[in-house]
Protein backbone atom coordinates (compact mmCIF):
# COMPACT_ATOMS: atom_id res chain seq x y z
CA UNK A 1 0.00 0.00 0.00
CA UNK A 2 2.57 2.20 1.19
CA UNK A 3 4.63 1.90 -2.15
CA UNK A 4 1.56 2.87 -4.59
CA UNK A 5 1.17 5.67 -2.82
CA UNK A 6 5.09 6.42 -3.38
CA UNK A 7 4.57 5.66 -6.88
CA UNK A 8 1.82 8.18 -7.32
CA UNK A 9 3.83 10.95 -5.54
CA UNK A 10 6.94 10.36 -7.54
CA UNK A 11 4.45 10.49 -10.53
CA UNK A 12 2.83 13.63 -9.44
CA UNK A 13 5.78 15.43 -8.35
CA UNK A 14 7.49 14.66 -12.31
CA UNK A 15 3.84 15.39 -13.96
CA UNK A 16 4.36 18.80 -12.00
CA UNK A 17 7.83 19.77 -12.78
CA UNK A 18 7.15 18.59 -16.26
CA UNK A 19 4.33 20.51 -16.68
CA UNK A 20 6.39 23.83 -15.29
CA UNK A 21 8.85 23.46 -17.58
CA UNK A 22 6.56 23.21 -20.85
CA UNK A 23 5.28 26.07 -19.50
CA UNK A 24 8.30 28.24 -19.06
CA UNK A 25 8.82 27.08 -22.96
CA UNK A 26 5.06 27.62 -24.07
CA UNK A 27 5.65 31.19 -22.50
CA UNK A 28 8.61 32.37 -24.42
CA UNK A 29 7.36 30.96 -28.17
CA UNK A 30 3.96 32.44 -27.15
CA UNK A 31 5.23 35.71 -26.41
CA UNK A 32 7.44 35.33 -29.75
CA UNK A 33 3.97 34.90 -31.78
CA UNK A 34 2.14 37.66 -29.86
CA UNK A 35 4.67 39.93 -30.90
CA UNK A 36 4.79 39.28 -34.53
CA UNK A 37 1.27 38.15 -35.26
CA UNK A 38 0.56 41.04 -32.95
CA UNK A 39 3.01 43.63 -34.77
CA UNK A 40 4.36 42.59 -38.12
CA UNK A 41 1.64 40.51 -39.28
CA UNK A 42 -0.91 42.66 -41.13
CA UNK A 43 -4.75 41.00 -39.20
CA UNK A 44 -7.60 39.29 -41.10
CA UNK A 45 -10.40 37.27 -40.37
CA UNK A 46 -8.63 33.93 -39.39
CA UNK A 47 -5.46 35.07 -38.18
CA UNK A 48 -7.22 37.31 -35.65
CA UNK A 49 -8.60 34.40 -33.57
CA UNK A 50 -5.06 33.20 -33.45
CA UNK A 51 -3.71 36.19 -31.79
CA UNK A 52 -6.19 35.95 -29.49
CA UNK A 53 -5.88 32.24 -28.80
CA UNK A 54 -2.07 33.01 -28.74
CA UNK A 55 -3.02 35.79 -25.70
CA UNK A 56 -4.99 33.10 -24.01
CA UNK A 57 -2.43 30.25 -23.88
CA UNK A 58 0.03 32.88 -22.62
CA UNK A 59 -2.53 34.00 -19.96
CA UNK A 60 -3.25 30.04 -19.13
CA UNK A 61 0.64 29.41 -18.80
CA UNK A 62 1.58 32.61 -17.01
CA UNK A 63 -0.97 31.12 -14.45
CA UNK A 64 0.63 27.76 -14.74
CA UNK A 65 4.12 29.10 -14.11
CA UNK A 66 3.07 31.77 -11.39
CA UNK A 67 0.88 28.97 -9.18
CA UNK A 68 3.27 26.26 -9.72
CA UNK A 69 6.25 29.12 -8.36
CA UNK A 70 4.39 30.01 -5.10
CA UNK A 71 3.69 26.30 -4.42
CA UNK A 72 7.21 25.44 -4.52
CA UNK A 73 7.71 28.29 -2.03
CA UNK A 74 4.57 27.78 -0.10
CA UNK A 75 4.48 24.42 -0.03
CA UNK A 76 1.13 24.19 -0.64
CA UNK A 77 -1.58 24.79 -3.67
CA UNK A 78 -3.66 27.83 -3.59
CA UNK A 79 -7.49 27.59 -3.91
CA UNK A 80 -7.72 29.67 -7.10
CA UNK A 81 -5.07 27.90 -9.05
CA UNK A 82 -7.54 25.45 -10.47
CA UNK A 83 -10.48 28.31 -11.48
CA UNK A 84 -8.10 31.07 -12.99
CA UNK A 85 -6.11 28.75 -14.95
CA UNK A 86 -9.22 27.20 -16.21
CA UNK A 87 -10.54 30.40 -16.99
CA UNK A 88 -7.90 31.06 -19.69
CA UNK A 89 -8.08 27.56 -20.97
CA UNK A 90 -11.73 27.92 -21.37
CA UNK A 91 -11.19 30.93 -23.33
CA UNK A 92 -8.71 29.20 -25.33
CA UNK A 93 -10.69 26.37 -25.96
CA UNK A 94 -13.81 29.28 -27.19
CA UNK A 95 -11.41 31.19 -29.65
CA UNK A 96 -10.63 27.40 -31.03
CA UNK A 97 -14.09 26.34 -31.54
CA UNK A 98 -14.62 29.50 -33.54
CA UNK A 99 -11.40 29.26 -35.71
CA UNK A 100 -12.31 25.85 -36.57
CA UNK A 101 -16.06 26.31 -37.49
CA UNK A 102 -15.28 29.47 -39.12
CA UNK A 103 -12.65 27.78 -41.15
CA UNK A 104 -15.37 24.63 -42.36
CA UNK A 105 -17.84 27.46 -43.20
CA UNK A 106 -15.41 29.28 -45.44
CA UNK A 107 -14.25 26.22 -46.86
CA UNK A 108 -17.57 24.73 -47.78
CA UNK A 109 -19.42 27.80 -48.50
CA UNK A 110 -16.75 29.94 -49.97
CA UNK A 111 -18.79 32.59 -52.27
CA UNK A 112 -21.07 33.43 -48.58
CA UNK A 113 -18.15 33.02 -46.11
CA UNK A 114 -15.27 33.88 -47.52
CA UNK A 115 -12.85 37.17 -45.63
CA UNK A 116 -13.69 39.46 -48.33
CA UNK A 117 -17.38 38.97 -48.08
CA UNK A 118 -18.15 39.47 -43.84
CA UNK A 119 -17.92 42.62 -42.35
CA UNK A 120 -14.52 43.66 -41.38
CA UNK A 121 -14.50 43.28 -37.88
CA UNK A 122 -16.51 40.32 -37.81
CA UNK A 123 -13.56 37.87 -36.20
CA UNK A 124 -12.56 40.81 -33.52
CA UNK A 125 -15.88 41.14 -32.56
CA UNK A 126 -16.86 37.55 -31.97
CA UNK A 127 -13.67 37.30 -29.99
CA UNK A 128 -14.27 40.18 -27.70
CA UNK A 129 -17.32 38.50 -26.85
CA UNK A 130 -15.69 35.33 -26.09
CA UNK A 131 -13.83 36.97 -23.86
CA UNK A 132 -16.49 38.80 -21.76
CA UNK A 133 -18.96 35.73 -21.94
CA UNK A 134 -16.14 33.18 -20.58
CA UNK A 135 -15.47 34.83 -17.34
CA UNK A 136 -19.07 34.45 -16.13
CA UNK A 137 -19.24 31.27 -17.68
CA UNK A 138 -16.83 29.78 -15.49
CA UNK A 139 -16.14 31.72 -12.62
CA UNK A 140 -20.23 31.56 -11.52
CA UNK A 141 -20.15 27.46 -11.73
CA UNK A 142 -16.69 28.09 -9.87
CA UNK A 143 -18.00 30.43 -6.80
CA UNK A 144 -21.31 28.52 -6.46
CA UNK A 145 -18.91 25.15 -5.95
CA UNK A 146 -16.90 26.57 -3.18
CA UNK A 147 -13.35 27.16 -5.55
CA UNK A 148 -13.31 30.64 -4.62
CA UNK A 149 -12.65 30.77 -1.21
CA UNK A 150 -17.10 30.75 -0.76
CA UNK A 151 -18.77 28.23 0.83
CA UNK A 152 -20.70 26.16 -0.97
CA UNK A 153 -24.22 26.07 -1.91
CA UNK A 154 -25.34 22.48 -3.45
CA UNK A 155 -28.37 23.28 -5.22
CA UNK A 156 -26.86 26.76 -7.15
CA UNK A 157 -23.98 24.70 -7.77
CA UNK A 158 -25.67 21.97 -9.71
CA UNK A 159 -27.50 24.21 -11.46
CA UNK A 160 -24.39 26.49 -12.44
CA UNK A 161 -21.81 23.16 -13.16
CA UNK A 162 -24.31 21.10 -15.34
CA UNK A 163 -25.12 24.70 -17.05
CA UNK A 164 -21.07 24.96 -17.61
CA UNK A 165 -21.20 21.31 -18.61
CA UNK A 166 -23.33 21.53 -21.56
CA UNK A 167 -21.60 24.54 -22.79
CA UNK A 168 -17.98 23.22 -22.74
CA UNK A 169 -19.34 19.31 -24.51
CA UNK A 170 -20.73 21.82 -27.00
CA UNK A 171 -17.83 23.65 -27.75
CA UNK A 172 -15.69 20.52 -27.81
CA UNK A 173 -17.75 19.16 -30.27
CA UNK A 174 -17.76 21.79 -32.46
CA UNK A 175 -13.95 22.30 -32.31
CA UNK A 176 -13.42 18.80 -32.88
CA UNK A 177 -16.47 18.46 -35.06
CA UNK A 178 -15.30 21.19 -37.46
CA UNK A 179 -11.98 20.33 -37.29
CA UNK A 180 -12.56 16.22 -38.35
CA UNK A 181 -15.01 17.47 -41.10
CA UNK A 182 -11.81 19.29 -42.71
CA UNK A 183 -9.76 16.72 -42.14
CA UNK A 184 -11.67 14.14 -43.94
CA UNK A 185 -14.07 16.03 -46.38
CA UNK A 186 -10.64 18.07 -47.21
CA UNK A 187 -8.47 15.14 -47.97
CA UNK A 188 -10.70 12.55 -48.98
CA UNK A 189 -13.91 13.74 -50.39
CA UNK A 190 -13.02 16.79 -52.03
CA UNK A 191 -11.12 18.41 -54.85
CA UNK A 192 -10.07 21.63 -53.72
CA UNK A 193 -6.74 21.46 -51.79
CA UNK A 194 -7.64 23.02 -47.83
CA UNK A 195 -6.11 26.45 -47.34
CA UNK A 196 -3.30 27.03 -45.06
CA UNK A 197 -5.96 27.96 -42.28
CA UNK A 198 -8.06 25.06 -42.65
CA UNK A 199 -4.66 22.64 -42.32
CA UNK A 200 -3.95 24.61 -39.16
CA UNK A 201 -8.03 24.04 -38.03
CA UNK A 202 -6.89 20.24 -38.79
CA UNK A 203 -3.93 20.18 -36.21
CA UNK A 204 -4.98 22.33 -33.82
CA UNK A 205 -8.44 19.88 -33.73
CA UNK A 206 -6.12 16.87 -33.36
CA UNK A 207 -4.32 18.80 -30.35
CA UNK A 208 -7.41 19.60 -28.80
CA UNK A 209 -8.98 15.99 -28.66
CA UNK A 210 -5.68 14.66 -27.61
CA UNK A 211 -4.34 17.02 -24.78
CA UNK A 212 -7.25 19.50 -24.03
CA UNK A 213 -10.18 17.08 -24.10
CA UNK A 214 -8.84 15.58 -20.68
CA UNK A 215 -8.85 18.84 -18.77
CA UNK A 216 -12.40 19.32 -19.95
CA UNK A 217 -13.40 15.88 -18.63
CA UNK A 218 -11.62 16.80 -15.16
CA UNK A 219 -14.08 20.13 -14.81
CA UNK A 220 -17.20 18.23 -15.68
CA UNK A 221 -16.77 14.99 -13.41
CA UNK A 222 -14.51 16.69 -10.95
CA UNK A 223 -15.95 15.74 -7.77
CA UNK A 224 -15.97 11.92 -8.82
CA UNK A 225 -12.83 11.77 -10.62
CA UNK A 226 -10.34 13.58 -7.46
CA UNK A 227 -11.61 10.50 -5.52
CA UNK A 228 -11.38 8.00 -7.81
CA UNK A 229 -8.56 9.06 -10.43
CA UNK A 230 -6.56 11.37 -8.65
CA UNK A 231 -3.62 10.85 -11.03
CA UNK A 232 -5.83 12.41 -13.44
CA UNK A 233 -5.31 16.48 -12.78
CA UNK A 234 -1.34 16.47 -13.17
CA UNK A 235 -1.94 14.21 -16.14
CA UNK A 236 -4.77 16.62 -17.45
CA UNK A 237 -2.75 19.93 -16.79
CA UNK A 238 0.42 18.66 -18.21
CA UNK A 239 -1.03 17.80 -21.60
CA UNK A 240 -2.90 21.29 -21.21
CA UNK A 241 0.27 22.70 -21.46
CA UNK A 242 1.87 20.87 -24.13
CA UNK A 243 -1.11 21.95 -26.35
CA UNK A 244 -0.71 25.32 -25.41
CA UNK A 245 2.82 25.14 -25.89
CA UNK A 246 3.35 22.99 -28.65
CA UNK A 247 1.19 25.77 -31.22
CA UNK A 248 3.54 28.45 -32.11
CA UNK A 249 6.01 25.51 -33.19
CA UNK A 250 3.78 24.44 -34.81
CA UNK A 251 3.23 27.17 -37.07
CA UNK A 252 6.63 27.56 -37.69
CA UNK A 253 7.03 24.26 -38.65
CA UNK A 254 4.13 25.00 -41.02
CA UNK A 255 5.55 28.14 -42.03
CA UNK A 256 9.46 26.89 -42.52
CA UNK A 257 10.53 26.14 -46.22
CA UNK A 258 14.14 26.17 -45.79
CA UNK A 259 15.93 25.16 -42.84
CA UNK A 260 17.43 28.97 -42.34
CA UNK A 261 14.16 30.98 -42.86
CA UNK A 262 14.03 33.25 -40.18
CA UNK A 263 11.23 33.33 -37.45
CA UNK A 264 9.37 36.26 -38.67
CA UNK A 265 9.36 35.01 -42.37
CA UNK A 266 7.90 31.13 -41.73
CA UNK A 267 5.23 32.93 -39.05
CA UNK A 268 4.15 35.28 -42.11
CA UNK A 269 4.26 32.30 -44.63
CA UNK A 270 2.16 30.40 -41.94
CA UNK A 271 0.25 33.08 -40.76
CA UNK A 272 -0.81 35.65 -43.24
CA UNK A 273 -4.05 36.24 -44.53
CA UNK A 274 -4.28 35.13 -48.37
CA UNK A 275 -6.59 36.51 -50.74
CA UNK A 276 -9.26 33.65 -51.93
CA UNK A 277 -10.11 33.48 -55.59
CA UNK A 278 -14.11 32.81 -56.04
CA UNK A 279 -13.07 30.90 -59.26
CA UNK A 280 -10.04 29.20 -59.11
CA UNK A 281 -9.26 28.79 -55.64
CA UNK A 282 -5.99 29.88 -56.11
CA UNK A 283 -4.29 31.78 -53.34
CA UNK A 284 -2.14 34.71 -53.37
CA UNK A 285 -0.07 35.84 -50.57
CA UNK A 286 -0.53 39.18 -49.22
CA UNK A 287 2.50 41.62 -49.57
CA UNK A 288 4.13 41.87 -46.24
CA UNK A 289 4.20 44.70 -44.10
Amino acid sequence: MFSIFNIWGTFSKALFFLSLTVSLAGLVGNALLLWHLGLHIKKGPFNTYLLHLAAADFLFLSCQVGFSIATIVSGYEDTLYFPVTFLWFAVGLWLLAAFSVDCCLAYMLPSFCSPDRRPRYTSFVLCLVIWALTMPAVLLPANACGLLYNGMSLLVCLKYHWTSVIWLAVLSGMACGASKFLLIFGNCCSTQSPTKFCKLAQCSGILLFFCRLPLVVYWCLRPVIKFLLPFLFPLATFLACIDSSAKPLLYYLKGRQLRKDPLQVALHRALGEEFQSSLGGLSLPMRQV
